[in-house]
């Protein structure tokens, strides 16, 4: 008999009770200061990141490998047999990597690894639901069947409200950044089929950036019937303008406004505003 554990790292932007009610296993992102660090949703708050950034911006780093096999221990004495691991774009980090160099040295599982290619709540979409499929009681061997149209079906974009923090990342370039702030162009950003950042609108000013967004989504619930979470980092009254302006479409199944996690809001900064899109599966 199969038993499925589902793995996959925080970036996922997955809240406590989510990781409990669907039973994942989290390799948590480090967010380091020069004189701390934290586990990524385990040990710190968004809040807690966005109140220092005026003195000092964290850097974000891999789960380590001891942790990972911590993880993988606790898992085998629990009697798990398959396990399905679902990670960030490993254009955006080495996660995915640094998992599969350590699950693949155990005999203990029979793994599969997704790269998803993508980022923050579409990821924890997409984990929720080969979640989903364990409880249901399907197989390894159809979950895995399903993640790539899962995948498809799933989509993110993001407006921020400076480029600063994306800047410091190293996740976009230094000149698209210092163009963007003097013209005060807000870039739409998603991930391209790599699933590195890229810019595919632009809007002049916060206001028609986020009418931007909007404007995004409807087009997708145009197409299909969509499940859709507006995100934000400490700016969630204009995320539920955003819901608000899209809430009457009919094609609107779930909809949700959520908080980014920690690891994202170092990087995204306070300001940012985005969405996940789901198509009905």
């Amino acid at each position: 008999m199969q038993k499925i554990a589902i793995i996959t790292d925080s970036s996922c932007d997955l809240t406590i009770d989510e990781i409990k009610e669907y039973n994942l296993n989290i390799l948590p992102l480090k967010i380091i200061y020069k004189d701390r660090e934290y586990n990524d949703i385990f040990d710190i708050k968004p809040i807690d990141v966005y109140e220092n950034l005026h003195n000092e911006v964290p850097t974000t780093s891999l789960c380590s490998p001891d942790y990972i096999n911590s993880v993988l221990d606790k898992l085998e004495a629990e009697g798990y047999t398959h396990l399905i691991g679902i990670f960030i774009s490993s254009s955006l980090s080495g996660t995915f990597n640094a998992a599969r160099l350590v699950i693949e040295e155990r005999s203990s599982f029979k793994s599969y690894l997704f790269d998803s290619k993508i980022i923050g709540y579409p990821l924890g979409s997409i984990v929720i639901k080969a979640a989903e499929f364990v409880k249901e009681g399907k197989s390894f061997e159809e979950i895995i069947e399903a993640l790539p149209s899962i995948r498809e079906a799933t989509t993110g974009f993001y407006t921020l409200n400076t480029l600063e923090y994306l800047r410091r990342g190293g996740r976009i370039g230094k000149v698209a950044g210092t163009v963007g702030d003097l013209l005060h162009l807000k870039p739409i950003i998603s991930v391209d089929e790599h699933g590195a950042y890229t810019t595919i609108a632009k809007a002049r000013g916060r206001k028609q950036s986020l009418k931007k967004l909007a404007s995004i989504i409807l087009e997708h619930l145009d197409e299909c019937k969509c499940n859709v979470a507006i995100l934000n980092g400490m700016a969630e009254e204009e995320a539920n303008q955003v819901l608000d302006s899209i809430s009457s479409h009919p094609n609107l199944l779930k909809s949700q406004v959520r908080a980014i996690g920690a690891a994202m809001g170092v990087h995204a900064g306070p300001g940012m505003v985005g969405v996940s899109i789901q198509k009905e599966i």
